[in-house]
């Protein structure tokens, strides 16, 4: 999009003072006639820069002059009009921010940055399923996090006091993570029934990233999620499906003869693993472990026992 790309240049030349075309391109990863293109079309719309040439030369903004995006970096400028719509359409805040963050540019090219923004719409409810909505909860937990001030959490019936450290959003589901008393916990925010934030300040470790403390997790519940395996024989044509149904407890094992494949699957427990393989009848054949065979057999015989002797309308 050009538009992005034109503050990005702009950020550019305020945070250097000074770039060639070739310094320029780089950074935008354009070739350097775009990106010379580029700064000729900021002059001729108006905005104050100029080329100096010789040795040492290259493109600066006469008198130092700014915009009002000086906290972004070039990139960050470079993904905000694709980000910030779809973001608008759900939090007014970003409908805001980008209102100003279009009137900061040259008028010449605003159109552009506004179809940039309405390029992308992200729907993020499944085929049949209703729009997700973000919990209430959320905004009074991300200012306990802001203010750094400690909360008192009804979750699952009981009170509990949490140092909330951030929240993470995962598939429209949203997460606190926070320390407590026994430790660092994670709470899912749609089962927290009640919350207040106090005055007391929150004890939050001064090296932490959220970012490494939620991967953290995520290879917690995955190892919990993923105690047992058993090995499954389909067609390769069906090995897609496979692996959508059970996502990273999905590995193919190896290639076998008459286009079928070999897959391991994983879940806690040997009903959970029959459960999702029940549906499937003669396309799967699952290998072992003898637990999960069991358990395919005993929810086959419940349904001959349940349907075998209805008649047909």
């Amino acid at each position: 999009m050009r538009a992005d790309r034109l503050v990005a240049t702009l950020l550019l030349m305020q945070t250097r003072g000074r770039v060639t075309a070739g310094e320029l391109a780089a950074e935008l990863e354009v070739s350097v006639a775009t990106a010379r293109r580029d700064l000729e079309a900021l002059s001729t719309a108006g905005v104050p820069v100029y080329p100096q040439p010789g040795r040492g030369g290259g493109w600066q903004l006469v008198g130092g002059a700014r915009t009002d995006l000086s906290g972004l970096s070039a990139r960050e400028a470079q993904a905000l009009f694709l980000l910030a719509g779809p973001a608008a359409a759900a939090a007014p805040e970003v409908k805001s921010a980008l209102r100003k963050l279009m009137g900061a540019l040259p008028g010449t090219f605003r159109a552009d940055a506004e179809a940039a923004a309405s390029a992308v719409v992200v729907d993020q409810a499944g085929w049949g399923e209703r729009p997700k909505s973000r919990p209430p909860m959320v905004e009074l937990l991300r200012d306990a996090v802001i203010a750094r001030r400690r909360v008192r959490l009804t979750y699952a019936g009981r009170e509990r006091l949490a140092d909330p450290w951030g929240l993470v959003d995962k598939d429209d589901v949203w997460y606190l993570v926070a320390g407590t008393d026994k430790g660092r916990r994670t709470f899912r925010v749609d089962r927290i029934s009640a919350a207040a934030a106090m005055e007391a300040a929150a004890d939050r470790p001064s090296d932490l990233e959220l970012a490494s403390v939620w991967e953290e997790v995520v290879e917690e519940m995955e190892k919990r999620r993923s105690l047992l395996a058993a090995d499954v024989v389909l067609e390769r044509r069906h090995y897609g499906v496979l692996r959508d149904r059970f996502g990273r407890h999905c590995e193919l094992v190896a290639e076998l003869p008459d286009d079928r494949v070999r897959a391991r699957v994983a879940a806690p427990a040997p009903l959970m693993i029959a459960q999702e393989l029940a549906g499937w009848g003669a396309l799967v054949d699952v290998e072992g472990p003898a637990s999960v065979r069991a358990e395919l057999a005993r929810l086959g015989a419940e349904l001959v026992t349940r349907y075998s002797h209805q008649s047909p309308e």
